[in-house]
């Protein structure tokens, strides 16, 4: 994925950059059984290719309503696995062409976000509300910018990624984290800020 052309500026979705009060947001405990979550700092510009899928795909930019926190049942759980590994067997890994950086859905080979999106498409239509899965936008341990889906859930912010089987914590990828869908809108963005060092306190795990 080019990290160029994720960080292009103006953006028909654009919002203005206004700080936005962090809430709790992946899953680090401490020794009480906390969770931390991803810190939203403030709105962010879009990635450029999604402002063009969205006007393509515009079902998929749609608000669903619904919580923005799923309670991690056993059959959320399996939701998950099943779609993280169902999409990354089936979808072959290709770099878009060139200087070109298309973000599509339903593909038979694809990047990065192209397996977020589909990932997200398809947990959407087994019920999960559309705040509850934010594409995320980040950086590998190498420097290449990269996309995953983030599911929001009881058991924190966990991290389904076309480069693994395994579902992760946020704090236990190799990911530096740039911005990330919001919760209020699927076609609004927000940065996404250093670790927040306050917990929040809760039951489930991982």
């Amino acid at each position: 994925m080019k990290l160029h052309s994720i960080l292009m500026t103006l953006t028909l979705i654009a919002v203005p950059s206004v700080t936005m009060a962090a809430g709790p947001v992946g899953i680090m405990r401490d020794v009480r059984g906390a969770v931390q979550r991803i810190q939203e700092s403030g709105f962010a510009l879009a990635p450029y290719a999604f402002a063009k899928f969205c006007r393509s795909n515009q079902e998929q930019c749609a608000d669903t309503g619904g919580d923005g926190i799923v309670e991690l049942t056993e059959d959320r759980r399996a939701q998950l696995l099943s779609v993280n590994a169902g999409i990354n067997r089936t979808v072959r890994p290709v770099n878009d062409a060139g200087g070109s950086d298309e973000w599509s859905i339903d593909v038979a080979s694809g990047d990065c976000e192209d397996y977020a999106l589909t990932k997200r498409k398809h947990l959407i239509s087994l019920g999960w509300p559309s705040g509850s899965l934010r594409v995320a936008v980040a950086r590998t341990r190498s420097g290449e910018g990269h996309a995953v889906l983030v599911a929001k859930t009881s058991a924190g912010d966990l991290v389904l990624d076309n480069r693994f089987s395994e579902i992760k914590p946020w704090k236990k990828t190799d990911l530096t984290w740039i911005m990330m869908q919001s919760q209020r809108s699927p076609r609004i963005w927000v940065k996404i800020g250093p670790s927040n060092d306050r917990p929040t306190l809760v039951s489930n795990q991982w």
